[in-house]
């Protein structure tokens, strides 16, 4: 054939839904432990840490100093490279500090829901073989000593040792705080064992880190079945949070209140390692979630960018004295963790000043972002959308059969690249669920991809709902609801139904002081969405389940939905037919 009839060969069809993102900043090839040394260095003045509820300041050159008195101590008390120490508190400086000394030390960091009870805490420990914990003592309505206690009835050791029968790991517990309580270590006691053998040790250990080693096991929410522990690596970690600290434009100057639990990516590595790999400060504004806390945050220390879930940002704007604080300091941000309704982010954008706050689209699995806008997005992009593939990684957008699907075309969300997590630990096989044998990570989640690359997540596979045969996804309905003048949020979900197989079922929270009917509701539907997408069930509710994380629970609704109605349920593999 003559040479002159051959069509150009391009990267990949921009008709199908597969994106990959290009950069030219490089991966960070470096461990965590190593870019706190390197911030250090640079930016030694300038504030790492405001733990405000603590009332605790650090600059990078003291939080260096510690995290290394902290991580010589660990070794004194006998942890190694590649042992396991988990971490059950809120927030507070301690968390943070554990979180860079055990990446110093080569320790693997285990992050352990706030929110669990004992069942939950000995499966954890023991799935991980956690050698050492560190705790709060305790949160809210959780006593975290005595859950402790009942699985270590002989918790006398001064030193905090730990022999236990349920908990054949578990050699040290660790106390959060100065106080002498038996059987516990104290926090501050850590640095103190630090010795000069502790400290040749740490030295001798950093030259053999590799920035693919694991360092952190982030535990599923484990919504079906037992949690899964996703094991990634500082390269995992730091680099996804230097490329999410990238998309909101940080530097030195910046100021990141971050109100979202650091046992989660959110807090983490969104928060913690974006403002280390940028110099910038992290700012903690309690030790959990409090609307109030977080306005006088933002407002008292000047900060310019501002982390939650949708439910966090509907609190803060709807707090009664919301309007006697002046937020003129934040310009961006990012709104993730759960999906985020339009008419909330341009609340947020329109009153809380915040007209570069982005959203992120992640997963644990993934380290966790893939999708972000970007701070100049067009207005339509940023509250539509979940913004374009992250650098360095690569998405596609696939079918039943495994088959990449054109753009515009909703199918399972595929990642693949840097963020990628090693595995579930000690978990083979479901990690060979998870991440195929082309290294792609299959999230289960439904999304698009449109022509200029902007993803947009549409629900989950086990979200969707099939009814009389037709596919319909809750988000597009819930949207929908959010226009109405007097729904704050909604959450839709398919409950069974013996004639079209499932019926939608709509749980609706009103604005504060504002009351509706459920045929009120239906009549705003009907001409404005198909038929079949109008909720047949509707229920009027004061709050929703949701995880310590802002994650509503939609099986939760589903369940009790299932029971008030007197349904016939089925697993949710019946009823999508797979």
């Amino acid at each position: 054939m003559p040479t002159d009839h051959i069509e150009p060969i391009t990267p990949h069809d921009p008709k199908m839904s597969y994106v990959h993102g290009v950069s030219p900043t490089p991966l960070l090839g470096e461990t965590i432990g190593a870019a706190l040394h390197r911030a250090a260095a640079s930016a030694g003045a300038r504030l790492a840490l405001i733990s405000r509820h603590q009332n605790i300041r650090l600059t990078y050159a003291e939080l260096d100093a510690e995290v290394s008195r902290v991580a010589a101590g660990l070794l004194a008390l006998g942890l190694s490279r590649g042992d396991r120490i988990g971490i059950w508190s809120p927030n507070n400086a301690e968390w943070l500090l554990t979180q860079y000394a055990a990446a110093r030390a080569g320790i693997i960091l285990v992050t352990l829901n706030p929110a669990y009870r004992v069942s939950e805490l000995e499966y954890a420990l023991n799935l991980s073989g956690c050698a050492a914990i560190v705790l709060a003592r305790t949160f809210k309505t959780s006593d975290y000593e005595a859950m402790l206690r009942g699985l270590v009835p002989n918790l006398t050791d001064p030193e905090g040792r730990v022999e236990s029968a349920r908990l054949p790991h578990l050699k040290r517990a660790i106390l959060i705080g100065d106080d002498e309580v038996s059987g516990f270590l104290p926090f501050a006691a850590i640095a103190r064992a630090a010795t000069a053998e502790s400290e040749a040790a740490l030295a001798a250990v950093a030259p053999t880190l590799q920035f693919d080693d694991p360092i952190n096991i982030q535990f599923t929410s484990g919504t079906t079945g037992f949690p899964k522990g996703a094991t990634l690596t500082h390269h995992n970690i730091l680099n996804n949070g230097f490329f999410v600290g990238e998309a909101i434009r940080l530097g030195p100057d910046d100021r990141v209140c971050a109100p979202v639990p650091l046992y989660h990516c959110f807090g983490m590595v969104m928060a913690n390692l974006a403002c280390l790999t940028h110099c910038a400060t992290v700012v903690y504004p309690s030790a959990g979630f409090d609307p109030l806390a977080v306005l006088e945050t933002v407002a008292a220390e000047r900060c310019t960018a501002l982390y939650g879930v949708p439910t966090m940002f509907i609190a803060e704007l709807d707090h009664p004295d919301f309007a006697r604080f002046d937020l003129s300091s934040l310009r961006t941000g990012i709104m993730a963790g759960s999906p985020c309704p339009i008419a909330v982010m341009r609340r947020v954008m329109e009153r809380m000043n915040m007209r570069e706050i982005t959203i992120a689209y992640g997963m644990t699995e993934t380290s966790p972002v893939s999708f972000q806008s970007a701070t100049d997005d067009p207005v339509e992009k940023r509250v539509a959308t979940v913004g374009r593939i992250q650098p360095h990684l690569e998405v596609k957008i696939i079918d039943g059969e495994g088959r990449i699907v054109p753009r515009g075309t909703p199918g399972e969300l595929c990642t693949r690249g840097y963020s990628v997590m090693l595995g579930y630990w000690n978990d083979a096989e479901k990690t060979a669920e998870a991440i195929d044998a082309a290294g792609w990570m299959h999230t289960g989640d439904l999304a698009t991809i449109d022509a200029d690359g902007y993803g947009a997540i549409v629900g989950r596979i086990k979200d969707l709902v099939i009814r009389g045969g037709e596919n319909i996804y809750p988000r597009e309905i819930e949207e929908f609801l959010y226009r109405h003048p007097k729904v704050q949020s909604a959450q839709v979900v398919g409950l069974p139904d013996p004639k079209y197989g499932e019926e939608l079922c709509a749980w609706i929270r009103l604005n504060d002081g504002e009351s509706a009917t459920e045929e009120e509701i239906r009549e705003f539907c009907r001409g404005q969405i198909a038929h079949q997408k109008i909720p047949r069930y509707i229920r009027f509710v004061d709050d929703f389940p949701m995880t310590v994380t802002g994650k509503i629970q939609k099986f939760i609704i589903r369940e009790r939905m299932i029971a008030d109605l007197g349904l016939a349920s089925h697993d949710d593999d019946a009823a999508h037919g797979r």
